[in-house]
């Protein structure tokens, strides 16, 4: 830690802006707990059934999501083909692919009116029930997400694993179960409480999919409930209880989680297998590669066959539809620019101090939006604004941005911190011999070796913003709407072939994003200067 060149400012700034945010949280929860204290009691929630249906979705979630990703993982591992590194591209588009699509693609492919039933009754005249809606297309469509996420990150540990221990593993002739039991469990078992955390809680906070495919109030979670408190029956005594509960939940698991070893970035190339298992283990593993790889495609690709099959034209001619990109677009950028603000103040802040309890005072903005997830976070600046009297029409545009920005703090931090950390440790001697200033050391040293985490930072945090409803459903209005609440009104409306239209387009942008920003922010990084 002495060779750290001495950034005061750079620390400074860093706490300031953790204040900043500290205090910003806190008034959002004293908004909350206001209301709380000045409302009238006679709220019809029901706490206890809507804890229950949360709890065990997001535990069958954690559980279901981390079986399929370990054994998607075990198959990617071992098998060498041409197109793996797209199918591992595939599973870490998983993080930022819009909740609302996958179950939007679902339901065009397991719906009542949907390919299979379509199917079957052309070949031979029978009609199954729908499993796509209740229980079964929640933990359906958070699996398909979750699982694909979590495949990359347990591949990610897998690749780590040392090449000497693989051959040592092979010198003694090691069978697939021997192997994995001995060398690969070793090296997972680590990261599975801290992702089955992350799971969790990305399940028991999840907003689009059980408010599309819930199939009524049994099934609701407290998130969905906070919504129609606040949104249909403007219950505020009811919304506040839910958040307070949700709240106290989400803090209880991120204690637990924070003693867990932290969950490794999984989104850098992946290495290339070396370890050839017998033919028949590798049957099981092309039959789990293949079957996980449809399971997550398949409901991107119905979206994107019914989106551009039909209804596309209609609602490219829809003013409604181009205000709504244009607005998409626009908080997208904004809230990616100010989460990238946020991100390298407090990441440069961190990396340059000495202490251990400064550096983890630093990181505390990152759990934020874990704590106190989206739809708490809008009803806490809705009650704010209406406390301030500020009018919800000039504020929304503000508010969705920040509350986006704070949404996709945690993994810009995580993006950003780790390399700028590894800079320090290698080159922090050089920095202080060559006597460089704060800005000299970012533009000389640091940009050109983050340029890569830089776009993918901004492509997270932008695709987080365009996929997201929890923050617009409560602030959006008729002229002021994202592609995701047009989408919603659209299903709403029983117009089901514009919001596959408008599903299709938003996947589209989505993975534009995910892919073309970090190659064009490298680029712009290794550009030559003249």
């Amino acid at each position: 830690m002495l060779t750290l060149p001495h950034r005061p400012l750079r620390i400074a700034a860093a706490t300031a802006l953790t204040l900043l945010i500290a205090a910003l949280i806190a008034a959002v929860l004293w908004a909350i707990l206001d209301a709380a204290t000045d409302a009238a009691s006679g709220s019809r929630v029901d706490i206890p059934h809507l804890l229950r249906m949360t709890s065990l979705q997001a535990g069958l979630t954690m559980v279901l999501s981390l079986l399929v990703g370990t054994a998607l993982a075990w198959a990617l591992n071992r098998l060498r083909f041409f197109g793996r590194d797209l199918v591992v591209g595939l599973f870490a588009a998983a993080i930022v692919t819009p909740g609302m699509v996958v179950a939007f693609g679902l339901l065009s492919i397991w719906g009542r009116n949907g390919w299979i039933n379509q199917a079957t009754e052309s070949l031979f005249g029978i009609r199954f029930d729908s499993p796509a809606y209740g229980l079964s297309g929640i933990l359906l469509a958070h699996v398909v997400l979750d699982g694909a996420f979590a495949a990359r990150i347990l591949l990610a540990r897998l690749d780590s694993i040392p090449q000497n221990r693989l051959k040592v593993g092979q010198s003694l002739g090691l069978s697939a179960w021997q192997r994995f039991v001995l060398i690969d469990w070793p090296a997972l078992r680590g990261s599975l409480p801290g992702l089955g955390a992350i799971i969790f809680l990305l399940a028991f906070t999840s907003f689009p999919i059980v408010l599309l495919l819930g199939g009524g109030p049994a099934n609701q979670t407290l998130e969905v409930a906070i919504y129609t408190a606040v949104r249909l029956d403007f219950d505020l005594v009811g919304a506040v209880r839910l958040a307070l509960t949700q709240i106290a939940v989400c803090s209880i698991v991120i204690l637990l989680a924070s003693a867990f070893t932290p969950v490794p970035s999984a989104l850098s190339r992946s290495a290339q297998p070396s370890w050839r298992d017998a033919a028949p283990v590798r049957v099981l593993q092309w039959l789990v590669l293949v079957i996980g790889t449809i399971g997550f495609a398949l409901p991107l690709l119905s979206v994107l066959y019914d989106g551009l099959a039909s209804g596309l034209l209609r609602v490219l001619g829809q003013a409604s539809f181009w205000r709504a990109t244009l607005t998409s677009l626009v908080i997208g950028a904004s809230s990616a620019l100010v989460t990238l603000a946020l991100a390298l103040i407090l990441s440069l802040g961190r990396s340059a101090a000495h202490l251990p309890a400064a550096r983890t005072l630093l990181g505390v903005p990152a759990y934020a939006y874990l704590a106190v997830p989206a739809v708490v976070l809008s009803l806490g600046f809705f009650l704010l604004v209406r406390a301030l009297g500020v009018p919800g029409g000039m504020a929304a545009p503000v508010v969705v941005i920040f509350a986006n920005s704070l949404l996709s703090l945690p993994f810009a931090i995580a993006t950003l911190g780790p390399p700028l950390d590894a800079i320090l440790r290698s080159r922090g001697k050089l920095i202080r011999s060559l006597g460089l200033s704060g800005w000299r050391q970012f533009a000389a040293i640091e940009y050109p070796l983050i340029g890569r985490d830089i776009g993918l930072m901004l492509a997270l945090a932008f695709c987080f913003s365009l996929g997201d409803l929890g923050v617009i459903a409560l602030f959006g209005t008729q002229d002021f709407q994202t592609l995701p609440l047009l989408m919603y009104r659209a299903l709403g409306s029983y117009k089901s072939n514009d919001a596959a239209a408008i599903a299709a387009l938003l996947l589209i942008f989505t993975i534009a994003a995910f892919v073309g920003l970090p190659r064009l922010l490298e680029r712009i990084a290794h550009a030559p200067r003249r």
